[in-house]
């Protein structure tokens, strides 16, 4: 069957998979992790299998890295399928409850989007995650991983569809697609799926945004900043950088640009280069900080132009440039940034207000590695992916990011023409609103 087809099936069997109780979506959640541990060795070796061919292709390390599904890797998957069940249902929320005039009652409920497809790069784990945040948002999925991972991502799929139908959810609940043909063919389903969210590079994101006329959630790239002003605590700084360059540099939220305040550049650059260098990290700066720490770090720093701050490493590289003060620093972050994660290491409480404030990114931190942007950290469960749009959804992406809303009007035969000449008026009394802290 193709694509159409089975979208065509999903998108008749919505409606039945929205109305299925949280109580079966949780038990298809707590099957896969069960799946999972019993059949680690079957995963594990079809994992081996992808290295294997991922090593002959002679594919980077920081790919690899991605590739690679191992007893960690499996713990975090479990551990999140966990944590998800433990998190309230997002379907069918009562936000608001409105009496309109007596006996005529308007509601605001949240529902799943319907079907999604998601598109996602060479990361076994991003498969249960996706999965997973589908299945207990009640939606239904189309999944399409990297082939470089195809073994890996086949024995998953197989795993959690099984516990999917297992726990009585409806049969076309999920899909995995495979071939890269099937790409477009996806695209071009627009009157069978209600969304698209692409996970990968910058390219492959904006063919997506650019061949559908599905609506699409996503980032397009993760050029994230750190920018340390004059009264930054080298202490936490150091670490914290070096973390949100070394812990995963092929991740979106790793930090690409340093940024520094000139005036206190002399006292802040040259231990953090040598801290970033000593953890095998290339530097690269504009003309004034590649001198500043080649005069006071001995170290090589290559020269880049101003309009190269727009690059995307996802490597042990990193851009460094001073900047005169907090303004100019958000200033650079807003022009050359992806609008994704971005961060300011300083005591100075003005100084982070006014970055928090200003600076127009999905994640604005202080003094804490841009790391953290990740649903499982932020208590999700996982995430689908890292949203830098405004409308709908905003940074990690969880189970709240799956739902959209409904009105329900309850009525006792009451019609307009009675409100139009005024023989009836409303009185529009909030009977329930949801509110959250």
């Amino acid at each position: 069957m193709h694509i159409r087809e089975e979208a065509a099936a999903m998108k008749l069997a919505a409606p039945e998979m929205a109305a299925a109780s949280a109580e079966a979506r949780n038990q298809a959640l707590e099957y896969i992790a069960q799946g999972l541990e019993e059949n680690r060795d079957r995963i594990f070796a079809a994992n081996a299998a992808d290295l294997r061919a991922a090593e002959e292709a002679s594919l980077s390390s920081a790919v690899m890295k991605r590739l690679r599904y191992d007893e960690t890797k499996m713990r975090d998957s479990i551990s999140g399928l966990r944590q998800l069940q433990s998190l309230p249902d997002p379907a069918h929320r009562v936000l608001l409850e409105r009496e309109l005039d007596e006996g005529l009652v308007l509601q605001k409920v949240t529902v799943p989007i319907g079907v999604i497809g998601v598109i996602f790069e060479a990361r076994p784990d991003a498969m249960v995650q996706v999965a997973a945040l589908c299945l207990k948002s009640g939606n239904c999925a189309i999944l399409k991983g990297g082939k470089e991972t195809a073994e890996t991502n086949r024995v998953l799929f197989s795993i959690i569809k099984e516990s999917a139908l297992k726990a009585g959810l409806p049969e076309s609940c999920l899909l995995q697609a495979e071939l890269h043909t099937e790409i477009d063919e996806l695209l071009s389903c627009d009157r069978e799926v209600d969304l698209l969210i692409p996970r990968g590079s910058n390219a492959f994101v904006r063919y997506i945004m650019e061949h559908t006329r599905i609506p699409v959630m996503g980032h397009s790239s993760g050029i994230c900043h750190i920018y340390i002003d004059g009264t930054a605590d080298l202490t936490k700084a150091i670490p914290l950088i070096v973390d949100a360059k070394v812990q995963y540099a092929a991740a979106c939220n790793a930090v690409e640009t340093l940024l520094v305040e000139r005036g206190a550049a002399e006292r802040l650059l040259p231990p953090i280069a040598s801290a970033l260098d000593a953890a095998g990290v290339r530097l690269r700066g504009t003309r004034e900080a590649a001198d500043l720490v080649g005069r006071t770090a001995g170290l090589p720093v290559e020269y880049m132009e101003e309009g190269e701050f727009d690059t995307e490493y996802n490597d042990l590289v990193i851009s460094l440039k001073l900047t005169e003060d907090v303004r100019e620093a958000v200033s650079h972050i807003n022009r050359f940034g992806s609008h994704h994660t971005d961060c300011i290491l300083t005591e100075d409480d003005a100084a982070a207000d006014y970055f928090l404030r200003m600076t127009d990114s999905a994640g604005v931190y202080r003094n804490c590695s841009t790391r953290f942007a990740d649903g499982f950290r932020y208590g999700f469960g996982a995430e689908v992916g890292i949203s830098t749009g405004k409308i709908h959804a905003r940074g990690p992406v969880g189970l709240d990011g799956l739902v959209t809303y409904k009105y329900l009007l309850n009525g006792k035969g009451q019609i307009v023409g009675d409100y139009a000449s005024g023989r009836k008026q409303f009185h529009h009394r909030d009977l329930h609103r949801e509110t959250r802290g």
